[in-house]
């Protein structure tokens, strides 16, 4: 692998020698580092292209991890990559907000079937547009109000109509009303939450509540939900109740001071080229956000976002101790959608997945041989991760360069096959 410094680091876990009930944890951490070696050549060819500096990504299972670091944090004379460089994880933020919302059911603050108006009155008392594409006032009522499933679901009504039409009054609307959640994370957003939802309120559903797959926007609702049921800021309520148990310390929606050297510059590819969007000195995360989103607005680490993939093959375990119930994690990780949703979402979703709570489920074997049941979701701004609960393992990739359309980047699909579905490479 001339030209690029490739390092394998293996999880602390599985160092200890091969003794007694040790020695299958020492096969395990082995057959980990057969893959992450095949893994290497993967990224390496995609950094020698061009479509990327580096990249950090981690092959785990249990509490086993193989960590390949490679490439440098930045294409203008940067460091070489390291096992802590911080990501912008975007929409990897979803799941995050499932399990925060799962965990408030858990202590009976919110129900799945309660009607969000009781926490927004903004969106209560909804009507809904006759037609996408009709003007604003041509609606009819709601048929129900929307509820906290259908956030958690992406079935509350408003969501990222892909391919956009700028024709739609409604999508006028939405860039003339200032609103995030529509598109791309925008750290540096001046509107507090109020300030969104009074001016979210103001427009039509798109779509009935629990009839169509809708995405991203479910998501942004739920943070501010989140904030008024709990009495904290979403920042406060993430920490303490995910960050701070599973020890992810370099998680959260901004990169404080002390940590700035480990945030990887950011790109977005023009014409086929990565092109610097976020700079470390002067990046859009350096400060607190203004709107903390639930959807997209997440740093973090490989090994963060691995203690929380692991929280959930562990069914909700961390540490010795229960964070969510058994059944918390089995609706987080369920399909919840109908054929005709997949269907309508397939756009988004890809072929042969529905959706979560928070994240995306493999209803059926796809063509790259992912295998049902399987769950996960990705960043558009360079990330990924994919869970098999069948086999226990768990692929994070965690790149600097943004996805171009919903379909992972080629890098992404290469590297999710050859640890998830190497038979299909």
């Amino acid at each position: 692998m001339s030209g690029v410094t490739v390092l394998l680091q293996s999880s602390p876990s599985a160092w200890p020698a091969p003794t007694g009930a040790q020695s299958e944890r020492v096969n395990e951490s082995t057959d980990l580092k057969v893959v992450a070696v095949q893994v290497g050549p993967i990224l390496e060819r995609h950094i020698a292209s061009g479509y990327m500096p580096g990249a950090v990504a981690l092959i785990g299972r249990g509490e086993h991890a193989e960590v390949v670091e490679i490439g440098r944090m930045a294409k203008e004379n940067a460091p070489h990559m390291r096992r802590d460089s911080i990501f912008r994880i975007a929409s990897m933020t979803k799941p995050v907000t499932a399990v925060a919302t799962m965990m408030l059911i858990e202590k009976g603050r919110l129900r799945l079937d309660e009607p969000i108006e009781r926490w927004l009155p903004e969106l209560g008392h909804r009507r809904v547009l006759k037609r996408l594409d009709g003007p604003l006032d041509d609606t009819v009522p709601a048929k129900r109000p929307i509820t906290i499933e259908d956030l958690l679901t992406f079935r509350c009504g408003l969501g990222i109509i892909w391919p956009a039409a700028d024709s739609y009054p409604i999508l006028r609307q939405i860039a003339a009303l200032n609103l995030i959640g529509f598109g791309p994370p925008e750290p540096a957003y001046a509107l507090a939450p109020d300030e969104w939802l009074k001016r979210l309120g103001t427009l039509p559903l798109m779509a009935q509540p629990g009839e169509r797959w809708l995405y991203n926007t479910g998501s942004y609702i739920l943070g501010a939900l989140l904030a008024r049921a709990s009495g904290r800021s979403l920042p406060d309520l993430l920490r303490i109740g995910i960050f701070e148990p599973l020890g992810m310390n370099d998680t959260g929606f901004f990169v404080p001071e002390r940590a700035r050297n480990r945030l990887v510059s950011a790109y977005r590819l023009e014409a086929g080229v990565a092109e610097l969007y976020d700079a470390p000195a002067t990046s859009l995360w350096n400060a607190a956000p203004a709107f903390p989103d639930g959807g997209a607005g997440l740093v973090s680490t490989v090994d963060d976002y691995f203690a929380f993939a692991h929280l959930l093959s562990a069914r909700g375990r961390a540490g010795g101790r229960r964070l969510l119930s058994e059944a918390s994690i089995a609706a987080l990780t369920t399909d919840h959608l109908t054929v005709s949703q997949r269907v309508g979402g397939a756009s988004i979703l890809g072929s042969g997945r529905g959706w979560g709570y928070g994240l995306s489920v493999i209803a059926a074997r796809t063509e790259e041989g992912f295998a049902p049941g399987s769950y996960g979701w990705n960043g558009g701004l360079g990330t990924s991760w994919m869970a098999d609960p069948a086999s226990g393992l768990n692929a994070i990739l965690l790149t600097q360069t943004g996805f171009t359309s919903p379909v992972a980047p080629t890098v992404h699909q290469e590297f999710l096959r050859a640890v998830l579905a190497p038979a299909f490479l």
